[in-house]
């Protein structure tokens, strides 16, 4: 489709306009698109608290793990918190 088509169809009369309209909405297109979308995984070790993270990550989408309680080996996303834990570690960090 051409520039001109699209100003036809929005009613928009200036090109300048028109193209800033464009490249505003294939920059959102990409800011939600999710690209290069890679799943890594870890094994939890007994009294780690702590995992290095890939270097190359950029942005976490979700993070899951198996309960204890879970006897169909499916896996539970673990929600984000947003406020501070209303209980204390016992090791202070």
């Amino acid at each position: 489709m051409k520039v001109q088509e699209i100003m036809e169809r929005a009613g928009v009369n200036g090109t300048g306009r028109a193209i800033a309209y464009i490249k505003d909405a294939l920059e959102e297109i990409i800011l939600k698109s999710e690209t290069h979308i890679k799943v890594e995984r870890q094994d939890l070790k007994k009294d780690q608290r702590y995992y290095d993270l890939p270097h190359d990550s950029v942005k976490i989408i979700n993070i899951r793990c198996k309960n204890q309680n879970n006897s169909e080996d499916k896996y539970e996303t673990i929600p984000r918190s947003i406020y501070v834990p209303a209980r204390g570690d016992d090791d202070g960090v």
